[in-house]
């Protein structure tokens, strides 16, 4: 029976790929920090091992020594200026302590979770030959991820047996604080309008299978792109609502608009101490559109894009189910 070290299991991906390694008979052990909430977890047959990713002795506590894979899912996704120095903690100094420790004890392959925004505000399709950005942007998420990235090769220098997945926009089932807050102000009618750009979503079945995949099969310091689902936002928003069974999108918002929003969202942010609604970070980044092919990843790791259609649907019923949403009627 493989053995698998999960970081971010109580996340949205982690508690999908949690459950996709139980279904293949994995033994799973999930790092929690300290009076974080394990209710999902304590379903489900798992050990959990307390401790930090920003803390390097207590990830030597928890590590088992010798397992099988490592699956560094844990991320900050922050996009208000206020929490950058969490977030590089988290993205940055995090990442170099899960590699270290994984090197120390032995670890016989590690799975790094990026993203996309490694790229940084770059305009065009993004493959893995595209060159890298994000170390320039202003943007701290972009600039953690990328940066974390750095951490896993450097480690891949000193004998790690890495890889790197760069998934889009994930969507689906199990979430509640991601894509689920859009899906949540579509149900009740409170979205105002819509960014102007356009996403590569994937749905996070696949995602999870690929982490997998890359687990077995992935070449050594390879990333790979998760994406292939080409949208704009304004079909992403219109077949939300369609699912929801409402009749009213909401206008797409210029691009100019949104700049002017989030800078005063960021400034009574400031006032208040109340991370804002729309923030500078995310409509810059909501102005690109971004393709991904995703090529590589099919080839190499048997990765599927889904149609928009069936991964709203997916989040949207488990919303549903979950009590978040009322069902249409």
């Amino acid at each position: 029976m493989p053995q698998a070290f999960v970081t971010g299991a109580t996340g949205f991906v982690g508690i999908n790929l949690v459950d996709e390694l139980i279904a293949r008979n994995w033994q799973v052990t999930c790092l929690v920090r300290r009076g974080s909430n394990t209710s999902l977890l304590s379903r489900r047959p798992v050990g959990l091992a307390t401790g930090s990713i920003t803390d390097i002795n207590s990830l030597r506590e928890a590590m088992p020594p010798a397992v099988d894979v490592v699956f560094h899912v844990a991320g900050d996704t922050n996009l208000w200026s206020r929490n950058n120095a969490r977030q590089t903690a988290n993205n940055v100094d995090g990442t170099r302590n899960m590699c270290d420790v994984a090197l120390e004890k032995g670890a016989r392959r590690f799975v790094h979770t990026s993203t996309i925004s490694a790229w940084g505000l770059i305009d065009g399709p993004i493959t893995e030959d595209t060159p890298q950005q994000g170390g320039a942007s202003w943007i701290n998420y972009q600039r953690s991820k990328y940066l974390a990235e750095q951490e896993v090769k450097q480690a891949i220098a000193r004998g790690l047996d890495a890889v790197i997945l760069n998934p889009g926009a994930i969507v689906g089932a199990q979430d509640s604080h991601t894509w689920a807050r859009l899906f949540l102000m579509v149900a009740e009618d409170e979205l105002p309008g819509i960014p102007p750009g356009g996403v590569s979503f994937t749905h996070v079945r696949e995602v999870v299978k690929a982490h997998i995949a890359a687990a077995e099969k992935g070449a050594t310091g390879a990333n790979y792109v998760l994406g292939g689902t080409d949208a704009t936002m304004r079909d992403f928003v219109a077949e939300i609502a369609r699912r929801l069974g409402k009749s009213r999108v909401p206008p797409v918002v210029p691009l100019a608009v949104l700049k002017v929003m989030g800078r005063l969202y960021a400034l009574k942010g400031l006032l208040t101490g109340r991370e804002p609604p729309v923030t500078p970070e995310a409509a810059a980044m909501a102005a690109k559109s971004n393709p991904c092919p995703s090529l590589k990843a099919q080839r190499e790791l048997g990765y599927r894009p889904v149609p928009l259609a069936d991964m709203v649907a997916d989040c949207a019923d488990w919303l549903i189910a979950q009590g978040y949403i009322e069902r249409p009627r």
